[in-house]
């Protein structure tokens, strides 16, 4: 079989190359692992890594769109509501049930999951490929994210227990925003100059976007490798974590519906909540863990993110598919 018809049936099943590259930095971190002065340069690059890839993201994002996607205020609170209520409640009623077969640092990983915004890319991706509204998508992703880099902080603060050893330092806070939202507004003010060339070479653009995802899972596992996370995880216990993450997914997937129906969306906007009120930032969501959790061993807490991150995109993949299908379909009819 080649490998082009190789990488066509795994993307049947929701696997793309990107997602095969996250599965393999993790092999590659457990065979190898950044030590010593090499993880200290490692975490240094990825800092800067992770400032660039929030400078492009302020960079690409057009304010035109966001002020046409805030019309749709149902949309807009819809994900907003699923993202930061739905999902740490959900979150929170999951971490005993994890407790029970986990370790105590994958429950937090649950709450963590809970308390993180929508992913940006993917979701439009998927909404885009579902005929779905891609302006009120990007309006919600983007939102979701620039409320995300104070409320998830606080949100995660109010709902660890004390006692965890996962407190949440005041000064966290504003490390996230030199990070994250820093870099993201002085992409915005670059936007007139940038935006022509990052819509002509798009490719540069998402080399930064998922090389910089890979570098901080990279870090990440290499340290959880030196720390022995693997004799600490099991393979039924990753069995076990796997379902609870589906389960999760499901739940917010069909609240999801359930919300957009009542709200009477038609199929544009359902689609756009859907994807993004279901799913869950891994660009976000590292970096911060890395803040949140400095000098502590992150990589139990990230894993249940790692997990749910990769089911999110395969069964989403698949929707999107399915979806682009009846499209079709009806086109042809």
């Amino acid at each position: 079989m080649s490998l082009r018809r190789a990488e066509a049936v795994l993307a049947r099943f929701g696997f793309d190359r990107y997602m095969l590259m996250l599965v393999l930095t993790v092999v590659l971190a457990t065979v190898l692992p950044a030590r010593g002065a090499g993880a200290a340069i490692l975490s240094h690059v990825t800092y800067w890594v992770i400032a660039l890839l929030f400078f492009l993201y302020g960079a690409k994002l057009s304010t035109a769109t966001i002020v046409a996607g805030l019309a749709n205020w149902r949309l807009q609170l819809s994900v907003l509501a699923l993202t930061f209520l739905l999902f740490p409640v959900l979150a929170l009623a999951l971490k005993p049930l994890s407790l029970i077969w986990l370790p105590t640092a994958i429950g937090v990983g649950f709450l963590y999951i809970g308390c993180l915004p929508s992913t940006v890319q993917s979701s439009i991706a998927f909404t885009a490929v579902s005929g779905g509204n891609v302006a009120g998508a990007v309006c919600a992703a983007s939102i979701s994210n620039l409320i995300g880099v104070v409320l998830s902080p606080l949100l995660f603060a109010l709902l660890i227990p004390q006692g965890t050893g996962y407190g949440i330092e005041p000064s966290a806070i504003w490390k996230i925003v030199q990070q994250i939202l820093l870099p993201f507004a002085a992409g915005q003010l670059c936007r007139p100059l940038l935006a022509g060339w990052l819509a002509r070479y798009r490719r540069p653009a998402m080399i930064v976007d998922r090389g910089s995802i890979l570098l901080i899972v990279y870090a990440a596992f290499s340290a959880g490798v030196v720390n022995g996370i693997w004799q600490v995880i099991s393979g039924p216990s990753l069995a076990v974590l796997v379902a609870l993450c589906l389960a999760l997914l499901a739940a917010v997937m069909g609240a999801a519906v359930m919300i957009a129906r009542m709200a009477g969306m038609g199929h544009a906007d359902l689609m756009a909540v859907l994807y993004c009120g279901s799913t869950k930032s891994l660009a976000t969501g590292l970096p911060m863990a890395g803040i949140l959790f400095a000098g502590q061993d992150i990589s139990l807490v990230i894993l249940p993110l790692m997990v749910f991150h990769l089911l999110q995109l395969a069964v989403c993949a698949v929707i999107s598919q399915r979806m682009a299908g009846r499209l079709d379909l009806r086109a042809a009819q």
